[in-house]
């Protein structure tokens, strides 16, 4: 949940939740529309740091200008009149005299931050500039209460996404997940102030958009062992990612070993998805590994029992596509315009320069299809169809993998979704005018058919048809008793703001959050939540 629109990653109101599956990839087949299913797990035999790069591009929460290339560009107005010039090969100076009297006086080379420390770390208004090895700045102190495109986020914040006063709401609505108390051990420092190299926030691919992906290939081709983790519960994008990767690894010659945090069950929809030979409980994961490869994951927490031992990695590498990303890890392959993490991981592949077979093409197809909605998201782009198009020339099958993620569920499941749509509710004036539609599973009504929860992802999906709403939203109840709530929009509504709001996070169409009480409570608040427009939704 696995672009702007593909599964919601379920944060809670003050803990981690799990996610409902999101379909994979499978085996190549012949004469069946299903996915021989994998033999029961059992680990593969063990075989035998330079800066991040970055854009020239510079944000100093203010509106600072990006400098262009050979060190040109317009000058841009930061607050209290600190005027931004391009100069030197590539570098940015400060050629006026900042708020507090802090000025930068030198300009770096390509590729790097501002040579001049100012006085104090005190940049305008206190915010410090401090830049970073790859062109991007980090603030150090002051917090800006959003990101700016193309260049650094303030404090933790993800390309996108509102971070207020410092404190960002992980996705699972934990606020220390490396920062304000600073969890991760890698990413952030206390307060909200990241180290150098803070994540990536650019939108563009590659070293131009500041991912660390020849460190990341470094460490990972340096290593005995690697262990992999994605968020909890996964969903067809963490988990196909994640398995594609081990492949890969393991063709390396690497001990992998991958794992999710408890409850530690592949979803039922996902049991066909092959390379689950290399998974393990996550009791049997190291405490401190030497590498570890976060999945799909926007927050450290989202990890959970693995956390960590996520925190205590010598190296920690985060793949992740999620514009609500709270910048944890210390090498971070983030980029909120990818459609899935299976398209991060299949670059990641292609730089460790192992060829694509049908198992691995497989685990990758099964993100992209999930987070694209089988290519019907708005982040289907040309570029994701040429990768589909690549995986289908591995091996896969198509129509084998939309069978068991969309075209399969017991009976039971048939009397769920019609009672489901038999309690749905149309309020057209709701979501600013927009129209809402809404319904209910609660546990009882699952357990009186025998339908695991796993199982009803597919109900958000009939609810969002509804010509009359451009939001759709789901409660449904796990077995602990809260409420996880889907929501999806058609693009005239900003659901991701609105569950941020409510402890959540995902994107922007696609959304979610887990709150106790009762449905009418909680509906009560994202309706209201709902009413306050967006920036970009008046």
């Amino acid at each position: 949940m696995s672009g702007p629109e593909g599964r919601a990653d379920e944060p809670g109101a003050a803990r981690a939740e799990e996610f409902p599956p999101d379909g994979g990839g499978g085996h190549r087949a012949s004469g069946h529309d299903t996915v021989p299913r994998p033999p029961a797990m059992s680990l593969p035999p063990k075989a035998s740091t330079p800066a991040a790069t970055g854009s020239n591009g510079i944000g100093n929460g203010a509106g600072a200008s990006t400098s262009a290339p050979n060190g040109t560009g317009p000058a841009g107005p930061p607050s209290n009149g600190t005027v931004l010039s391009g100069s030197g090969s590539g570098g940015i100076a400060l050629n006026g005299a900042p708020a507090n009297g802090a000025g930068l006086t030198g300009t770096g080379p390509a590729g790097d931050g501002p040579s001049g420390a100012p006085p104090n770390g005190a940049g305008p208004n206190g915010a410090g500039l401090g830049g970073d090895a790859s062109g991007r700045t980090a603030p150090s102190g002051a917090t800006a209460t959003e990101t700016r495109s193309n260049g650094s986020g303030p404090s933790g914040g993800a390309t996108g996404v509102i971070v207020p006063n410092g404190a960002p709401v992980d996705e699972d609505g934990l606020n220390g997940a490396g920062l304000n108390g600073a969890a991760a051990s890698d990413g952030a420092r206390p307060n909200g102030a990241e180290v150098a190299g803070s994540p990536a926030q650019a939108s563009a691919r590659g070293e131009a958009g500041g991912m660390d992906w020849d460190r990341a290939v470094e460490l990972i081709e340096a290593a005995d062992e690697v262990c992999l983790a994605c968020h909890i519960a996964p969903d067809g994008d963490a988990l196909g990612s994640m398995l594609a990767l081990a492949q890969a690894l393991h063709a390396l010659g690497k001990r992998c070993l991958a794992s999710f945090g408890e409850p530690f069950a592949v979803p039922a929809i996902l049991r066909f998805l092959p390379g689950q030979e290399f998974l393990v409980e996550p009791a049997r994961m190291p405490a401190a590994p030497a590498l570890m490869i976060s999945l799909d994951a926007a927050g450290q927490a989202r990890l959970g029992t693995l956390a960590e031992a996520a925190g205590r990695a010598e190296a920690l590498i985060v793949v992740d596509h999620h514009a609500s990303n709270v910048g944890f890890g210390g090498v971070r392959l983030v980029d909120p315009d990818a459609a899935a993490t299976a398209v991060l991981v299949e670059e990641l592949i292609r730089r460790l320069g192992v060829p694509l077979d049908g198992d691995i093409a497989q685990g990758l197809y099964a993100g992209l299809a999930s987070d694209t909605g089988s290519f019907k998201y708005p982040c289907t782009t040309p570029e994701v169809h040429d990768l589909a198009g690549r995986l289908l020339t591995a091996g896969v099958r198509p129509e084998a993998v939309s069978r068991e993620l969309w075209d399969r569920a017991p009976f039971g499941y048939l009397q769920v979704l019609a009672g489901a749509l038999a309690r749905a509710r149309l309020e057209r004036d709701a979501a600013g005018g927009h129209g809402l539609v809404w319904t209910t599973i609660a546990r009882s009504d699952r357990e009186a058919r025998d339908v695991p929860y796993d199982q009803l992802e597919g109900v958000i999906d009939q609810l969002r048809r509804t010509d009359e709403a451009e939001v759709a939203v789901v409660l449904k109840e796990n077995d602990r008793g809260e409420w996880y709530v889907s929501t999806r929009a058609k693009g005239a509504v900003d659901v991701g703001r609105a569950c941020v709001e409510l402890g959540g996070g995902g994107h922007r169409t696609a959304a979610a959050f887990t709150m106790g009480g009762e449905p009418a409570w909680i509906i009560d608040r994202l309706r209201a939540a709902l009413r306050e427009p967006g920036p970009d939704e008046e």
